[in-house]
């Protein structure tokens, strides 16, 4: 059902200043406009009536499914069906309860850091309309050293409208209303920008770029952009979507730890650096010829690139995407991205405008008779 809080985000058309950054300003002002609308796990929708827009008229077909799924289509009925997914759901809130002095207490939607939490301002979305709020918590000068020593739990903070009292909050917010973090985009320097939800807003940013820049492009095979939902939750939208689907071929977008901050571990995650390329994955998630189609089309068209490798499932959308019905050749492109599930992830501009290159030259060449089976 459709509420007031979708509309308001619907109709946003702030000019983003880029300054020195090189992105096109149509694809940088749609980034922006798509980090800053909420879009927490299981409210999506608001997110994907921004993606709509963008692609509005740009592709075959375009529709939303029954579990939220946005599903862009260029020549939908042709060979080789390919599928490229990226998930618009963030990390958020959800109210759980409204105490008698008209305090709200939440449950985390998906991986949310409590250490992360007080001190923020937050955003409780309702039909009625948004409501400000912030994240309280017991100042330190109360707190016992035993307390002190130990880390924030989700039941020590709680979210503070200004209401007098549980009657005068519950004229402006529900129990079941979804909470984002107020953490705008922001450019920073050298092409890097910040923002809430890069995880993985990047990559439902990239699918539809990449559909967008397929409609003046010749392609042989049917091509299925998808911004996937509640991947957060358990790569549920992408399991729906596939299985509806049936691709051939699916590639999922997703972001991966860089290591190229204060004690970033390369030899735990590998080295990987903003503003490098996307990280093209290798390993048992990943279909070997399809990989290595990836990596042949990025150095034919000269496209810098990462590698990284991962031993079993991934953990993204290409795990689900590798397992549906009879089985999918999958890949995974990664944009490298620091500070993971906090208010301020960094990606670098850069790496997101060559992980759209890639694919749509990827995609432009392949041809509808190529065998992905392993041999």
């Amino acid at each position: 059902m459709e509420v007031a809080w979708h509309r308001e985000y619907e109709n946003r058309t702030e000019v983003l200043d880029n300054g020195d950054g090189e992105m096109d300003k149509e694809r940088l002002e749609f980034l922006k406009r798509l980090c800053e609308t909420p879009s927490p796990s299981g409210f999506e929708q608001p997110a994907q009536r921004v993606i709509r827009e963008r692609l509005d008229g740009l592709v075959d077909e375009l529709k939303v499914d029954l579990h939220g799924n946005l599903i862009a289509a260029k020549n939908p009925t042709g060979p080789c069906r390919v599928m490229i997914i990226g998930h618009c759901d963030e990390i958020g809130m959800i109210v759980k309860y409204i105490s008698d002095g008209g305090y709200l207490r939440v449950d985390p939607i998906g991986g949310v850091d409590p250490n992360l939490l007080p001190g923020n301002r937050v955003t409780v979305h309702n039909a009625k309309g948004d409501v400000p709020g912030v994240v309280g918590k017991k100042a330190i000068h109360l707190m016992e050293r035993e307390e002190l020593d130990k880390g924030t739990k989700i039941t020590q903070v709680w979210i503070d409208i200004g209401a007098k009292n549980k009657k005068d909050a519950e004229k402006a917010v529900s129990v079941g209303d979804p909470v984002t973090i107020e953490a705008p985009f922001r450019m920073l320097r050298n092409d890097n920008a910040a923002a809430r939800g890069f995880d993985d807003k990047v990559g439902a940013f990239v699918v539809a770029e990449v559909m967008a820049a397929l409609h003046s492009r010749k392609v042989e095979v049917a091509v299925f952009g998808v911004s996937s939902v509640q991947e957060e939750l358990g790569l549920r939208g992408a399991r729906t979507s596939a299985f509806g689907i049936d691709p051939v071929v699916g590639i999922a977008i997703d972001v991966m730890h860089a290591s190229d901050y204060p004690g970033g571990d390369k030899e735990r995650t590998g080295e990987v650096v903003l503003g490098k390329g996307p990280t093209l994955c290798r390993g048992a998630n990943i279909n070997p010829v399809l990989g290595g189609l990836l990596i042949a089309t990025a150095k034919k068209k000269k496209i810098p690139y990462q590698i990284s490798a991962k031993a079993g499932a991934t953990g993204t959308d290409a795990n689900a995407l590798q397992i549906t019905r009879a089985g999918v050749a999958a890949a995974l492109v990664e944009i490298p991205n620091r500070y993971m599930h906090t208010p301020v992830e960094v990606v670098s501009l850069k790496d997101l405008d060559n992980a759209i290159k890639l694919l749509v030259e990827f995609i432009a060449g392949l041809e509808p008779d190529t065998d992905f089976t392993p041999r």
